[in-house]
């Protein structure tokens, strides 16, 4: 099957914080009874957050209480924050560019890591060696994601478009299914679901690039940011203390990313020495890092090309929220 421009736009749908310090501070008037937020995997910052109660704590003063929804890629997330089921969704930094492009009302407020997270993946016996040999062959892919981005991004650099593969759109524990059983030839991988596939049934990672992955990306429903700011940096306080805590204690963080995916703790070490968490600001590098990847989807006639790549970015990145990097 393949993936075409409309297909992937259909799949997406200045204040500081105090940093340490969680307010407790009366929030807008009409303060939600619920706030709605999404945990996952390929987040692990999110699961210590939801294990310790941190946001809870602090929404629970002012008797808002806290839903927590998983999701299971950029694309999920996206849905979700268009359809107002969940308030604060986590993505990768150019999927959510691409969403707000296709009129996703969202704004990016928070970096939650910096990951190697997505790879191009086979199996010992395909014979594919290089992004060249995947003409012909079958891509399992998640549409709307970073590996999605990276796939296209890749293909472009060996000359290929997406019209040069046969493409099977899956969400990304299925896709590392369907190359593990021989139903594809290669697979865009996901944390912790490629770190498995290494480790467990010796897949390999035929192509890298860590400067293609984008960023980890917070972000919240922008008619919630606008009537409920105070709840939005609440909500980034609480993942401050949260990563400050897996920055002093990793292996509390590799202990939580455990327990949620069931994995044995040398494939959550693999995930997570391929996670940066170290910085949470969204600084002109990481900006930068973001348009370049819309700039490659416009070239490689995935996006249209009158595309405004920069005016969405400053439509996207909100930088009343900004956190304070340490």
């Amino acid at each position: 099957m393949t993936l075409t421009r409309r297909t992937l736009l259909s799949g997406l749908g200045a204040g500081l914080v105090a940093p340490f310090v969680l307010t407790n501070r009366a929030v807008a008037q009409n303060k939600p009874d619920t706030v709605t937020v999404d945990f996952a995997t390929y987040n692990p910052v999110s699961l210590l957050l939801r294990e310790r109660g941190y946001l809870e704590e602090a929404l629970g003063t002012d008797g808002i209480d806290v839903r927590w929804v998983q999701t299971l890629g950029s694309n999920k997330a996206l849905e979700f924050l268009n359809a107002e089921a969940i308030d604060f969704g986590s993505t990768a930094g150019a999927a959510a560019l691409v969403g707000r492009l296709n009129g996703n009302p969202i704004r990016t407020i928070y970096l939650y890591s910096r990951p190697e997270w997505t790879a191009l993946v086979t199996r010992p016996d395909t014979g594919i060696a290089s992004v060249a040999d995947l003409a012909g062959r079958t891509v399992a892919v998640t549409r709307g994601t970073d590996p999605h981005i990276f796939l296209v991004r890749a293909l472009a650099g060996a000359g290929l478009t997406e019209r040069d593969v046969r493409l099977v759109l899956l969400q990304h524990p299925d896709g590392r299914l369907a190359l593990e059983r021989g139903d594809v030839d290669a697979w865009a991988g996901l944390d912790p679901m490629m770190a498995a596939a290494e480790l467990e049934s010796g897949a390999e990672l035929f192509y890298r690039d860590p400067g293609a992955n984008t960023y980890g990306t917070l972000n919240v429903r922008e008619s919630f940011a606008e009537a409920h700011p105070e709840i939005v940096r609440t909500v980034l306080a609480a993942y401050e203390r949260a990563r400050d805590e897996a920055i002093a204690d990793p292996a509390a963080l590799a202990a939580v990313l455990g327990d949620v995916t069931r994995l044995p703790p040398e494939i959550v070490a693999r995930q997570l020495e391929r996670t940066d968490i170290t910085n949470p600001v969204i600084g002109a590098a990481e900006r930068e890092t973001i348009r370049a990847a819309g700039i490659a989807l416009v070239d490689a006639g995935v996006l249209p090309a009158d595309s405004d790549i920069d005016g969405t970015l400053d439509a996207l990145i909100d930088g009343r929220f900004t956190v304070a990097s340490r």
